[in-house]
């Protein structure tokens, strides 16, 4: 019998992807112990509505310029090829479908967590893999808030949730595109080579 392989999942628009993603793909792989880790750009988010002038495919490259330099680390364009509306049930299950020998681990931040029962068939989700959430903050509210709904998972749906716990990086990809609109300083958030790119195809520029 093979041995059932770790592999991650990080989803999300990436738009564009930070020092807060990286530091976040380098503590899941130690912290789960990951077999691989595939960053999967989304192509149209469920959940949040993509804002400045950046294309899916310029997300998918900034993506494998930012994440190039971590081993056990690929890049997907799984769900930008397939269009529409990117749903993980469904990304989990083509996966799945695909490879019989793996365990899908499923990173997500503390919004997602929060509203994880909204998702598309999440209760499917939660059958497929394990959710691991990070946080971007360290707010107590919010804490008892992730107590409890972590709780409400595991007891009502059988689900597998934990955090993993690292140390917060307070950059958001909203605050880099308006830091980047206004021709800021961003070099101590993004790769030198995600931020060529950006300023070579003129992303996140106010029009």
């Amino acid at each position: 019998m093979s041995k059932i392989k770790k592999v991650g999942l990080y989803g999300g628009t990436f738009s564009p992807p930070h020092i807060g993603h990286i530091s976040a793909a380098k503590a899941f792989i130690d912290k789960e112990k990951l077999d691989e880790l595939i960053i999967m750009p989304t192509y149209q988010s469920p959940h949040k509505e993509l804002s400045g002038s950046v294309t899916p495919m310029q997300r998918l490259e900034m993506c494998r310029l930012s994440f190039s330099d971590i081993d056990g680390v690929s890049v997907s364009d799984r769900e930008i090829s397939r269009k529409g509306k990117s749903y993980t049930y469904l990304t989990l299950s083509e996966m799945m479908s695909e490879r019989s020998d793996i365990r899908p681990i499923f990173l997500c931040g503390t919004d997602m967590i929060l509203t994880f029962d909204k998702w598309y068939r999440f209760e499917d989700i939660f059958k497929m893999a394990d959710i691991v959430y990070i946080r971007r903050e360290s707010d107590e509210l919010i804490t008892e808030e992730l107590k409890a709904k972590t709780q409400e998972y595991i007891s009502k749906y059988n689900a597998v949730v934990r955090e993993l716990k690292t140390e917060p990086i307070n950059i958001s990809s909203t605050e880099l595109r308006e830091m980047i609109s206004k021709n800021e300083d961003t070099s101590p958030y993004l790769t030198k080579e995600t931020e060529e790119y950006i300023k070579k195809w003129n992303i996140y520029q106010t029009k």
